[in-house]
């Protein structure tokens, strides 16, 4: 009897070792892809309602930069317009009361034309309205001459108003991504400018999990195969499904996390995993891949 329990208890005890002594089929960090939040414009950071840890939507404004200076030389702009505008109506008024002229004279022609024609009119009578014609046409065709450059001004200005705009469009913080905020670099009040860091971002709701494995390992995998990924935990490993969304082409050399000198020689494939983050996983974090 006490032979079979001896025999029991080492069967456990070699079970044990074999399950302790099984090795992940690779081993690597959490990342995420992180945004750097930069400003566009220069000025006071009038507002900027974000706080480390928030979950924001993407096309959100959280802040604004100050937008007073181009308010004011926007308005400034639209009376320019404005001015501009008056003084082509006056032109076009101009044509438009020339044009009237030119529609009578044209009809007094054809009258003299055909009195001409009947031997009612003298030759002298046709060579005056016809000068008379060619006279208004003249002033019509210098009038529309005067009016180009002041389209041309009109146009000029309009697009200086676009810019103005663009620069205000430019000066609302707009989230780019929807994801958690990693890091706040500036606060409300503080004048930034153009290219400076404001905050930093990353979606952590799927994270993606980079390994390497070795070349006898890449016929086991492909591209959508779930595999296991365990992270440490208090009692035991801590698993989650893992999908396999990228294999590298091209083998580099083992990176310094696998530490023996075997492995350490050899080249490596890397592999990302995406995994759907529960709240427990955080970027840099180890974790492990088990394909079977």
């Amino acid at each position: 009897m006490k032979n079979i329990s001896l025999i029991i208890a080492l069967a456990i005890g070699l079970f044990s070792c074999s399950k302790n002594s099984e090795k992940a089929d690779g081993y690597g960090n959490f990342e995420a892809t992180e945004v750097t939040v930069s400003a566009e414009a220069n000025g006071k950071i009038e507002f900027l309602d974000i706080q480390e840890g928030d979950l924001v939507e993407a096309k959100k404004q959280v802040g604004l930069i100050d937008t007073i200076q181009l308010h004011l030389t926007k308005q400034q702009l639209l009376a320019s317009k404005n001015t501009v505008s008056s003084k082509s109506a006056n032109v076009l008024s101009q044509k438009s009361v020339l044009l009237q002229q030119l529609k009578t004279v044209k009809l007094e022609k054809e009258r003299i034309r055909g009195m001409y024609d009947e031997n009612a009119a003298t030759k002298r009578q046709v060579d005056e309205i016809d000068g008379k014609v060619a006279v208004i046409e003249a002033q019509v065709n210098a009038v529309g001459t005067q009016n180009a450059p002041i389209i041309s001004d009109l146009k000029s200005i309009d697009v200086q108003i676009e810019k103005i705009n663009d620069q205000i469009q430019k000066s609302k913080i707009i989230n780019p991504i929807p994801g958690t905020i990693l890091s706040k670099y500036a606060e409300s009040g503080e004048v930034t400018a153009f290219g400076k860091p404001l905050y930093k971002i990353a979606n952590i709701s799927d994270m993606t999990l980079r390994i390497f494995v070795s070349e006898t390992q890449l016929p086991q995998i492909k591209i959508g195969q779930e595999v296991a990924i365990k992270i440490d935990a208090v009692n035991e490993m801590k698993s989650f499904k893992g999908t396999i969304s990228w294999i590298a082409s091209q083998a580099e050399f083992t990176p310094k996390i696998i530490q023996t000198k075997e492995e350490r020689i050899n080249l490596v494939y890397a592999v990302k995993v995406k995994v759907k983050n529960d709240g427990s996983l955080k970027i840099g974090m180890p974790a492990e891949m088990w394909i079977k």
